[in-house]
């Protein structure tokens, strides 16, 4: 399935897409063993020795490749996010961040456990999670990143909040047509671009935001992914890529086989 119907497909049904994904075996054992028995952690060293609660939560946060890495992460959440010298806030990733400021033992002490942030909280952003994650192994990459940048763009203030995550930049530059070399250009320059051509308010609408995500996949598509695309195929022209005039065709047609949504 091509990027664009894949995200349309899942976004347009994703209350029903979550509550199938918290109700798959796996994924319902897991979430009920973080809240049995999350709230009774009481330290960091209880936390990382807990291999099933610490790796729901690195998953939760997109850091399952990390979550044998328990030394360094250990350190990470023993630091802190107080001082601005910590590992957490000189880390470039900005899951790590995000991590370390809901896990906050340094500042929470035994109590940080007992928050509204580690509770039910870490249990959605785990079943959203997956979700994201097999939407991506089912009907591809383009479909996992629109669907992270459909969750973490509304939380965006700044330009560099997306030049910090590449995650965000990706749909970014794709979407605005920018060459992967931008990313190696001057970060001000960077910002100064994506500000002239990307309204940061727009990330906090629902439908300029869904409109921007639509318009995203078909350039994904288009681009990137036209080989497993037959809808798109259709507009491609000896390896060239697509003319505005076929993207928005090709989103017409997508749109009356969605049921003109």
């Amino acid at each position: 399935m091509d990027a664009t119907t894949g995200y349309r497909i899942v976004a347009q049904n994703l209350d029903r897409s979550l509550a199938l994904t918290a109700n798959r075996a796996p994924v319902k054992l897991g979430s009920e063993y973080w809240m049995e028995n999350a709230g009774n952690v009481s330290s960091i060293e209880e936390f990382v020795g807990d291999s099933r609660l610490f790796r729901f939560a690195m998953t939760a946060f997109g850091l399952e490749e990390l979550a044998d890495a328990k030394g360094y992460m250990r350190k990470i959440l023993e630091e802190g996010i107080a001082e601005p010298g910590t590992l957490a806030n000189r880390t470039n990733d900005p899951r790590i961040s995000e991590f370390a400021r809901t896990f906050d033992f340094a500042t929470f002490g035994a109590d940080t456990m007992q928050r509204q942030a580690t509770g039910q909280a870490v249990v959605d952003q785990f079943v959203r999670q997956t979700l994201e994650v097999e939407a991506g192994e089912l009907d591809g990459e383009g479909v996992r990143l629109a669907l992270y940048f459909e969750r973490k763009a509304p939380e965006v203030n700044t330009v560099f909040e997306i030049l910090a995550d590449p995650a965000l930049l990706k749909v970014v530059r794709t979407t605005l047509g920018l060459p992967q070399e931008f990313s190696g250009a001057d970060l001000q320059r960077q910002a100064e671009v994506i500000s002239d051509r990307l309204d940061i308010a727009d990330l906090s609408d629902p439908e300029a935001l869904r409109d921007m995500l639509i318009r995203f996949t078909a350039v994904w598509d288009a681009t990137e992914n036209t080989a497993s695309s037959p809808l798109l195929r259709l507009f491609s022209t000896g390896g060239q890529q697509q003319s505005v005039a076929s993207l928005n065709l090709a989103l017409s047609l997508s749109s009356l086989r969605l049921g003109g949504a």
